[in-house]
């Protein structure tokens, strides 16, 4: 009796022992990689036939998850506008196109040379509806190069080229220059269309051109590009080896900053170094954007923004729009949504779902990351978060409702500094070089 008491305990602690290792090998896994359906194992016991069967109601049943996701995903960007912060379109029609909207249709670039092969190539209609789209920034960027020189004609040409293919495709885009306007146009079907300039530079150094930029429907400017200008210090002088040339924001900088609350037009900050972040958020009375950002402690990137920059923002009621730029999510040349989904939720950890958007950059770099390789894939990002548990209330935020609120904020501003005259204030002729000199004329 007791031998037979001895062979039933080792075959049971054997069957335990091996159940133990099989857990431990689950637990195992990196984290990246999905556990999900292997829980449910086919017993081996069964015949091929009843295996077969069991394993298509497995994947069934996976299938139907992965549908109801985006289901979910579906519904939401058709009651929240999808509101991206930064696409370079713009700029790419005037490289590949020379502006000329003739020369391309828009609907569908995928297959058209040069556009199918070119790696900054990201953006059409066909594409933007699938990704469900619901409201764009389109930006009028203009080289660093232009800047002392013809920099603020560069600018109205690429405003000018902005308004002319929204009126080409009118039946599916439409200017929008408040968050009322956005709502408006997304409840019409079509994709609310907005423009931002890129590069302080483009104002020329004048706060004449920068209120003619607002009446154009210009409602964000980068304060910097990757110069800076007589009245901002740029992210690259963050650089090991680079020394700052105003310490953040000069006087006159302040005045821009100041005057741009006073008309209304949102303080894009991505770009600028640390230093000016703090200045800017030292003088703005309106919430300010990171139009196309990332978190520098997920990558040390110096286009990233520091935490406690972060911790600023939230306090400022501002909000910072991920881009998807291999370089500024991975800190390498490649990379993939996950990297994405690490950046969102840094921020989301540190200061909360009220202060995130997406501005992906699309048009405007040469690497983005798997599975969303262009402006079609947007609901991916929405599929991973729900799968981390992200309520439908915080993934609206970060679809559009932080970014109206922002604008909204920005607008109230605006209305409480009606009042207050336009600022008439020149920049110091000691804040510009000898070089910057050089186009200037004494007529007066």
């Amino acid at each position: 009796m007791a031998q037979s008491s001895v062979i039933v305990w080792m075959i049971v602690l054997a069957f335990i022992s091996a159940e133990v290792s099989a857990f431990a090998k689950l637990i195992d896994r990196p984290l990246g990689e999905k556990v999900g359906i292997t829980l449910n194992k086919i017993p081996e016991s069964l015949h091929d036939s009843e295996a077969k069967t069991v394993a298509n109601e497995l994947s069934e049943t996976q299938v139907i998850s992965v549908n109801d996701e985006l289901a979910i995903v579906s519904q939401l960007l058709d009651r929240v506008p999808l509101i991206d912060g930064h696409n370079d379109l713009p700029h790419v029609i005037r490289l590949l196109a020379e502006s000329r909207l003739a020369n391309f249709n828009l609907t569908d670039l995928s297959d058209k040379t040069p556009w199918s092969s070119d790696p900054t190539s990201h953006t059409d209609i066909v594409r933007l509806r699938k990704g469900k789209v619901g409201a764009q920034f389109w930006v009028a960027y203009t080289n660093c190069k232009t800047q002392h020189n013809d920099s603020p004609q560069k600018a109205l040409e690429q405003i000018d080229l902005i308004y002319r293919f929204i009126d080409l495709y009118s039946d599916t885009f439409q200017l929008a220059t408040t968050a009322q306007e956005i709502e408006d146009v997304f409840g019409t079907g079509k994709i609310a269309s907005l423009i931002g300039v890129e590069g302080g530079h483009a104002m020329g150094n004048s706060l004449s051109i920068l209120r003619i930029f607002y009446r154009l429907g210009v409602r964000y400017m980068t304060l910097t590009h990757s110069c800076p200008t007589p009245w901002a210090d740029n992210s690259q002088l963050d650089n090991p080896g680079q020394r700052p040339i105003h310490g953040g924001l000069s006087g006159f900088g302040e005045v821009v900053v100041q005057e741009m609350n006073r008309l209304g037009m949102m303080v894009d900050i991505s770009h600028v170094s640390v230093a000016t972040m703090e200045d800017v958020l030292n003088v703005s009375k309106a919430p300010v954007i990171f139009s196309h950002s990332g978190a520098f402690s997920v990558c040390n990137h110096t286009r990233n923004v520091p935490d406690h920059i972060l911790r600023r923002l939230a306090n400022n009621g501002g909000i910072i729009m991920v881009a998807f730029y291999n370089e500024f999510l991975s800190c390498g040349k490649s990379a993939n949504i996950k990297d994405v989904i690490r950046q969102i939720e840094h921020i989301r950890n540190l200061i909360g779902a009220d202060h995130i958007g997406l501005g992906g950059d699309f048009n405007g770099v040469d690497r983005v990351p798997t599975d969303l390789d262009d402006v079609s894939k947007y609901p991916n990002i929405f599929v991973e978060l729900l799968r981390l548990g992200w309520s439908e209330t915080d993934l609206e935020k970060l679809v559009g409702t932080n970014m109206l609120r922002v604008m909204r904020r920005v607008e109230e501003v605006k209305q409480e500094l009606a009042f207050t005259e336009p600022i008439e204030e020149w920049i110091p002729i000691e804040d510009l070089r000898p070089e910057h000199k050089l186009c200037l004329t004494d007529y007066v």
